[in-house]
């Protein structure tokens, strides 16, 4: 590497580093707060970044914080796909991979349709749908990323995060009473649990929270729903992609890095060959960015911008919410 790349790598550094850090303070203070209150890290960290978001007004920490919301976000989406292995999902049989497709697929169609029906932009629906039905905010983030740049996208991918995690901690307590109320079979409401909360983590509370044979079925079935994320994600690039580009003109790319990365990470943990702690220290890795990110795109919103979304916006999720319960527990009643 030439002197001059490496002064100009430097002086990026230098440029990204205080938005950087300052993010990744947040992102410490929030899975803190997290571990000691038993609530979702990444409300703690949109909450804490809007707290702190007259630093993405300063000259010092708008460029970090840029790159933190846009680049370290597509890194986490990317690490994903280290949760999840082929032999997870062929371990289940055929059965719950239909009922995770369909619901996948109905879900973001409905919201769609919905978000149209209530005055909202169609990508706003494929946002709040894309949330519920696959895996919460983590969704909601590698959707954004896939997304064309709009003025109004990044208050709806917080607002879409809010909503998400709020909705999933209340499912997390409620759910598995549902369960018990009509008297599921283990397998019955791992697959139940796993296929309508929306994060990963409220999965794994609920379902271990009923039973071991619960908490795995459950955790795979989520996991399933994870893996849908990729041809969702494809999705909406090609949408994009037939509209035009983002407002500079740019289309971007038919795949996006960050979705070719999760399929080879997925690839590649299908194989065996990664090891349980190599698999948990991206896992771990994964959720930093992700949290860091949130952290960063807190940051660049103003508050009084969320209050002004108005009461539509909350129907709509937590429509969508109850209906994915109401298909699910239909798609199982009907054999799957």
């Amino acid at each position: 590497m030439s002197v001059i790349a490496i002064t100009a790598v430097n002086l990026r550094a230098r440029e990204l580093a205080p938005g950087f850090i300052v993010s990744l303070i947040a992102a410490a203070a929030a899975s803190f707060l997290s571990e000691h209150y038993d609530a979702p890290v990444m409300l703690f960290a949109l909450l804490l970044g809007m707290a702190l978001n007259f630093l993405a007004a300063d000259g010092r920490c708008k460029a970090g914080i840029e790159f933190t919301a846009r680049t370290v976000l597509r890194l986490g989406v990317a690490l994903l796909g280290m949760r999840i292995t082929l032999s997870q999902i062929a371990s289940l049989g055929w059965k719950p991979v239909a009922l995770v497709v369909i619901l996948v697929v109905v879900t973001i169609l409905v919201s769609v349709v919905a978000a149209r029906a209530l005055g909202f932009q169609r990508l706003f629906g494929m946002l709040t749908g894309g949330a519920t039905a696959i895996c919460g905010a983590s969704a909601a983030l590698a959707l954004a990323a896939a997304l064309p740049q709009h003025p109004q996208k990044e208050r709806a991918t917080l607002f879409t995060v809010i909503g998400v995690s709020a909705l999933s901690t209340l499912a997390m307590i409620v759910y598995p009473m549902i369960a018990g109320w009509l008297q599921l079979s283990p397998q019955q409401a791992g697959v139940f649990l796993g296929a309508t909360i929306h994060d990963v983590a409220q999965v794994v509370g609920a379902g271990y929270s009923m039973s071991t044979e619960t908490g795995d079925v459950a955790t795979v079935v989520k996991l399933m729903r994870v893996a849908m994320l990729l041809p969702v994600i494809v999705c909406a690039a090609m949408i994009t992609r037939r509209a035009g580009g983002d407002a500079s003109g740019q289309r971007p790319p038919l795949l996006p890095w960050f979705a070719v990365g999760f399929v080879l990470l997925a690839c590649i943990n299908s194989t065996g060959w990664v090891s349980a702690a190599v698999q948990g220290g991206v896992n771990d890795l994964s959720r930093w960015c992700l949290v860091v990110a949130i952290s960063a795109l807190g940051m660049k919103t103003q508050l009084k911008e969320l209050a002004a979304v108005g009461l539509k916006p909350i129907a709509l999720m937590v429509g969508e919410t109850v209906f994915l319960v109401l298909l699910v527990l239909a798609l199982m009643h009907w054999g799957l």
